[in-house]
């Protein structure tokens, strides 16, 4: 098996899988070398996705012939509805109806981006464990292949990585250049991670273990066993923030587990603060958070645990933002200001706590349900926010709908349950309504440590 050397051959391995009439309008645009993936719907026009937007490549509709084509040039897909293609780092994911046909592909393109390693060179070096998180498609796991590649090759470790859905180290069984002389595991299924991270450690005897995507209990539990072993974690998690983790019931035991305490009087006294008081269980997994979020530019958390702490006890956070220019990286060193535990305080003034905003968060990227996008981005510009609504509910870090909507319950809010996504509810879809509700919406998941346990009531909007 021979690699694509170049990012154009590994191009034209992406569009070969589709029919020419999707794929000559994509090799016809300016910015054919910027397309981030395309996608495919039965009866829907096909879409390429570009970092300035989506463009529609032809009036006509998709067949389910169309699909059934594109799906035998992929071949086989995995159990969580994805495929490789051998040779490059592409990633293929399908949508299936309930007798389990083809009714949608996501062809999203892969390749190895060099250079952003810079910006966390002197982090990896120290042997410290690192987190990663950040928004879908932000570049979670270019730079964890990069990172991967940096401690094999520049630093002469022993790196071993668990390619789960092998986005990282390519499809076939001859690991991706990008990984450099890292070795790399296979995961047989996604739910045995987890069982894999295990063997890896007790098999293989890595210096560093590199992980993408820690999602569910397991493979915490699982990093958390390894960590104490003394070897170096490298790993993504889900969630777009240090915040996020924290209310995540699932996921915070990374970061040491959350639990509430009493405090006596006197303590209480002392700090200033209510008797019960949500403290850190323990030491964190990793001793280094890294919110990544654009593709040159992070906000990088050097002490986790006392990162964790100073949110909880809503004090002044002390973070670097890193930012990736020609002459070099910039190192910015903040000290954000406490974000607040009170949902019903964001329920008063989210519009306040947007313009009291130290700095400028990443986009949202949410999916809307039986709200107009027209709306949602009208009620962005007036909030002075940058909204950007996506089309398929993997793609999306929450789901906004209207009462109406949500009480009418279909398949498409049980998913977005079922996934433990937060759902906002538009309590109307006036102009007013709908940008208070937005405001709240944008302040809790980018501004905010929380709004609660991540069940849909703890996200519903009273605007």
């Amino acid at each position: 098996m021979r690699y694509a050397e170049t990012d154009a051959e590994e191009l034209d391995a992406l569009l070969g899988l589709l029919p020419q009439s999707v794929a000559e309008p994509i090799r016809s645009q300016g910015e054919c070398d910027a397309l981030i993936e395309v996608v495919l719907d039965v009866g829907r026009r096909p879409l390429a996705r570009f970092p300035g937007g989506d463009i529609e490549l032809g009036s006509w509709l998709i067949e389910s012939d169309t699909l059934e084509e594109a799906a035998a040039r992929i071949g086989n897909f995995d159990a969580d509805n994805r495929a490789g293609v051998v040779g490059t780092l592409h990633r293929v994911s399908a949508i299936r109806n309930r007798s389990g046909r083809i009714v949608g592909l996501t062809l999203r393109r892969g390749r190895a981006i060099y250079g952003q390693v810079a910006m966390v060179r002197d982090v990896i070096d120290s042997r410290r464990s690192v987190l990663l998180v950040g928004r879908p498609g932000v570049g979670k796991t270019t730079l964890l292949r990069e990172i991967a590649r940096e401690l094999a090759d520049g630093m002469g470790r022993r790196v071993l990585v668990v390619d789960t859905s092998n986005e990282i180290a390519g499809d076939g069984d001859i690991p991706h250049p990008g990984i450099g002389g890292a070795r790399r595991m296979q995961v047989p299924a996604p739910d045995r991670q987890h069982q894999v991270m295990i063997e890896a450690v007790e098999n293989h005897m890595p210096e560093v273990l590199i992980i993408d995507e820690i999602g569910t209990i397991a493979e915490a539990r699982a990093a958390r066993t390894i960590a104490e072993r003394g070897i170096q974690l490298v790993a993504t998690a889900h969630g777009n923030s240090l915040q996020n983790l924290i209310t995540n019931p699932t996921l915070n035991v990374l970061v040491g587990g959350i639990e509430n305490v009493i405090l006596g009087d006197r303590e209480a006294r002392r700090r200033r603060t209510r008797k019960a008081v949500l403290e850190r269980r323990g030491a964190p997994t990793f001793d280094v958070l890294i919110e990544i979020a654009r593709r040159n530019q992070l906000l990088v958390h050097t002490n986790l645990a006392h990162a964790t702490d100073a949110v909880l006890a809503g004090e002044p956070l002390a973070a670097e933002m890193r930012t990736l220019q020609d002459e070099g990286v910039q190192i910015d060193r903040r000290t954000l200001r406490p974000a607040s535990s009170d949902w019903a305080k964001l329920a008063e003034a989210p519009e306040q706590v947007i313009a009291e905003a130290t700095f400028e968060p990443p986009p949202l990227e949410p999916y809307l349900h039986g709200i107009s996008s027209g709306k949602i981005r009208k009620a962005a510009r007036a909030l002075g926010i940058t909204v950007r609504p996506v089309r398929e509910l993997g793609h999306a870090e929450l789901l906004i709908t209207t009462r109406s909507s949500y009480l009418h319950r279909d398949s498409t809010l049980d998913r977005a349950i079922d996934m433990d996504m937060p759902v906002f509810v538009l309590e109307g879809t006036s102009v007013e309504r709908v940008r208070k509700g937005l405001a709240k919406a944008f302040a809790a998941l980018r501004l905010q440590s929380g709004s609660g346990d991540g069940s849909v009531s703890s996200y519903l909007s009273s605007a």
